[in-house]
């Protein structure tokens, strides 16, 4: 299998090189054909996510596939107006069956910075999508891409790789969800407006929470965050009004003093009558004072409390990835072999048409004969003696030539191929035996010969 993959990732380049590499969905069908017109590959995929870019190619052969990833690594260096020297320093590439393993780890998500996540899994989805509509998947990227995510799939569903949360943002959300029954019915007040919020705010929603609010220090990026999520946005000096409404509380800013203190939150609850808050404070410095946590029906949890828990569950994913890595081997190790065998079926069915036609060719000239009145029974014979004769003529020849060469492992190999027994071992004469044989020869020498 002529499988290249190739390309670089997170772990390989910096993001600088990872920004200038990356390909905008727009340009993807262009590139796709374009690759395809170097004649480095006969059939193409590529993937671009902010993490990584590879190509996944079928290359013609002539070349080895070392030589043709060095050629597509031109490709992209040039498309993308680089230093090709810059890109090969920070470039990998798999070949045949390796290739086909990093595929398939990349769809489990154990190829990712984050162990375990879900998102790439979709992202090659679309991105084999694009190039089959692009016309750039032919049949063996056809055949060997739903196998990809038939393997992947496997390994979601016999390992528990993507359960637990390994980033802060999901862990906070995570941990709500164990607090509160049904996150539906719950309202969220989240304090800030970067990119740690962000992620809360599209966690939460995913969970099923409905009422956001999120209160910033500018008004205008709490604008900006809370209409990308339809949620309402609030100044920090509204948090007195909207904290008795919250059930959950989510604090990241970059103040260097707390924001909500114990006397505000203690106020809070008498308002909501007792009713349990949960209080999640990702801020370095603190935004919540420790104290906090001194009240009856407040659950805090700091960002160590979260770094905790993350570290357990990425231990927990890592163990997890040890038993991933056999599904993969095996789900691997399974399509190889089914490839080695469909490459026979060219070679059998060429070698069956042959057979076919010299059947119908002899077939054709007995019914001749058999017309103009010959005995059938000869003419059976006849037949039958001749095309044995004709199918065996060209493994005999095969077979001499093997045997003049010398190659005595390429004849056993004959014999399991045509189904024929290797011959057992000659046993030993006695010294009796040979008598009698020689004395039987040479008292009839018309009816006994030595063998």
């Amino acid at each position: 299998m002529n499988l290249i993959a190739l390309g670089i990732n997170h772990n390989s380049a910096a993001v600088e090189v990872r920004e200038r590499v990356a390909f905008a969905p727009e340009q993807v069908a262009e590139a796709l054909a374009d690759a395809c017109a170097t004649g480095a590959v006969d059939e193409v995929v590529i993937l671009s996510t902010c993490n990584r870019t590879e190509l996944y190619g079928i290359a013609p052969a002539g070349k080895s596939l070392a030589d043709r990833a060095a050629d597509l690594i031109d490709w992209i260096a040039n498309y993308h107006h680089l230093a090709a020297e810059e890109l090969r320093s920070a470039a990998y590439h798999y070949e045949a069956e390796d290739a086909l393993a990093h595929i398939v780890q990349v769809a489990s998500g154990l190829d990712s910075m984050v162990l375990g996540e879900p998102q790439i899994f979709g992202q090659l989805k679309s991105a084999y999508a694009v190039g089959a509509e692009a016309g750039t998947v032919g049949r063996e990227l056809g055949r060997l891409f739903p196998r990809v995510f038939s393997i992947a799939k496997k390994v979601r569903t016999d390992t528990a790789i993507g359960e637990n949360p390994v980033s802060v943002a999901y862990a906070a959300v995570d941990l709500a969800g164990h607090i509160f029954s049904d996150l539906s019915k719950c309202n969220a007040l989240l304090v800030g407006a970067g990119e740690t919020i962000e992620l809360v705010t599209r966690h939460l929603i995913d969970a099923g929470v409905k009422d956001i609010v999120i209160a910033n220090r500018t008004l205008g990026r709490a604008r900006e965050l809370a209409q990308q999520f339809g949620a309402e946005a609030v100044l920090l000096a509204e948090i007195p009004e909207q904290l008795p409404k919250a059930d959950i509380v989510i604090t990241s800013t970059a103040s260097q003093l707390p924001i909500l203190g114990k006397g505000a939150v203690e106020q809070a609850i008498k308002v909501r009558k007792h009713r349990p808050m949960l209080m999640v404070d990702i801020a370095v410095p603190r935004d919540i004072e420790a104290q906090v946590g001194d009240l009856r029906d407040i659950y805090l949890y700091s960002v160590d409390d979260l770094r905790e828990i993350v570290d357990e569950n990425m231990r927990s994913r890592q163990h997890e990835a040890s038993k991933a890595d056999v599904l993969i081997a095996e789900g691997v190790h399974a399509f190889m072999h089914e490839t080695r065998r469909l490459g026979a079926v060219d070679v059998i069915k060429e070698y069956r048409g042959a057979a076919d036609q010299t059947r119908e060719q002899e077939l054709e000239r007995a019914l001749r004969s058999l017309a103009r009145g010959e005995d059938p029974a000869k003419l059976l014979t006849q037949l039958s003696r001749t095309l044995m004769n004709k199918l065996i003529h060209a493994p005999t020849a095969g077979l001499k030539e093997v045997s003049a060469s010398g190659r005595e492992q390429a004849l056993d190999d004959a014999r399991r191929l045509l189904g024929i027994e290797a011959p057992s071992p000659p046993a030993e004469t006695s010294a009796e035996t040979e008598s009698v044989d020689i004395h039987v020869q040479d008292t009839d020498h018309s009816r006994h010969t030595l063998q």
